[in-house]
């Protein structure tokens, strides 16, 4: 990141940054390459300890930020996050904890937010749907009102954690309206069908809803609100998906750089060569925009400013592409040693390339930006 941090922001990250050094090495990645979590539970809490689940938390509620500005905190962990290609819900347990602080009855944060924040338990944020309805705000759940509250019927996914989560929140519609239920994993009817994933420790799963009962007392927020609680919560995911991804191209880019100063073909080191010094130029170009519109989109997200949307659809669709080109290029560059499994540099890919297409892909954040833009030029005709 290249927002300007206080002190304890910079204490924070090195905290982050050194626990993530011992606890998710390379080494560690690749040990957790067929564990059915993709995180041991020891790590998941002592990272909880660190504040990793409660930034986006009011202080009334048990959370806090480091600064004032939680996301602008977050964002710093996302950042690390993508630097190491670290394990961890750590995106989808912020969103239901954020939720659950925002919207939440006294009875649902009771019950809910004390093990989201011990990291004892992990949320999950079921708003994504499979085709046909994988567009991008695309919901075709729905939720049928009875006497005493809702039928759930449908299926979620990807769902992120969806196997791993206690709690999951779910998007649905009512009567052409949208709604967000908290419900326990465990509910009958909720079935999980685990995925196979690209990245190496994330977790996804595709969720079942089968004529899912749902007392009313579950229901999040209120219908007036519910929209743009959803929206919000969508800004929230892709601004940390977008760190997360300045993180590994940054971190990518730091590994080629050393390979090509230590790698010599024909008496000269790669890095002397034309023609990689201007892809190596166009890189550390795309990645400097990546932070600066990162950053932008973060502090506009996080003062829930108008044009919120806009920055973060415009970051999301940059990244998509660029963040996958400067990953393709630092592969290319260390050439065959560069595709085998046991270089580093595929942990990174497969985090770009993962976070690229999940809340909206490129093509997505580009139609809505167009409509958003579109929109604002019609009222100001």
């Amino acid at each position: 990141m290249e927002l300007d941090l206080t002190a304890d922001q910079e204490v924070f990250a090195q905290t982050t940054t050194k626990f993530l050094d011992d606890e998710a090495s390379p080494t560690d990645l690749r040990a957790l390459r067929h564990d059915l979590a993709g995180f041991s539970s020891a790590y998941w809490r002592q990272g909880a300890e660190l504040g990793w689940t409660s930034l986006l938390v009011s202080e009334e509620d048990g959370g806090g930020s480091i600064s004032g500005g939680g996301l602008t905190d977050l964002a710093l962990v996302s950042h690390q996050f993508g630097r190491f290609a670290a394990p961890g819900p750590l995106l989808p347990t912020n969103v239901v904890a954020a939720a659950l602080s925002h919207r939440g009855s006294p009875e649902q944060k009771a019950d809910v937010l004390p093990g989201l924040l011990s990291g004892e338990t992990v949320g999950a944020w079921c708003w994504a749907e499979p085709p046909p309805n994988d567009r991008l705000g695309k919901v075709a759940m729905t939720a049928s009102v009875t006497d005493d509250g809702y039928v759930l019927n449908g299926r979620k996914g990807p769902v992120e954690a969806g196997a791993q989560a206690d709690h999951l929140l779910v998007v649905a519609q009512s009567d052409g309206r949208p709604m967000q239920l908290l419900l326990p994993a465990g509910t009958p009817g909720v079935t999980v069908v685990a995925a196979q994933g690209l990245d190496l420790t994330r977790r996804y799963a595709e969720i079942h809803f089968e004529d899912v009962r749902v007392p009313r007392a579950l229901l999040l927020g209120d219908a007036s609100s519910v929209a743009d609680d959803i929206e919000w919560q969508l800004q929230l995911a892709n601004v940390m998906q977008m760190h997360e991804m300045v993180g590994a191209m940054e971190k990518a880019f730091e590994i080629t750089m050393e390979w090509m100063f230590n790698r010599y073909s024909f008496g000269r080191p790669l890095a002397s060569y034309q023609e990689l010094k201007h892809r190596t130029a166009d890189m550390k170009a795309w990645i400097e925009v990546g932070h600066g519109i990162a950053d932008a989109a973060t502090l506009h997200v996080q003062g829930r400013g108008d044009r919120a949307g806009e920055y973060t659809s415009a970051g999301k669709a940059y990244l998509g592409v660029y963040g996958v080109d400067v990953l393709q290029d630092c592969v290319q560059i260390h050439g065959g040693i560069g595709v085998t499994f046991d270089h580093d540099m595929h942990l990174y890919l497969r985090r770009v390339v993962v976070d690229s297409l999940l809340f909206g892909t490129v093509s997505d954040h580009r139609q809505r930006l167009t409509t958003l833009l579109e929109t604002k030029e019609d009222a100001s005709a």
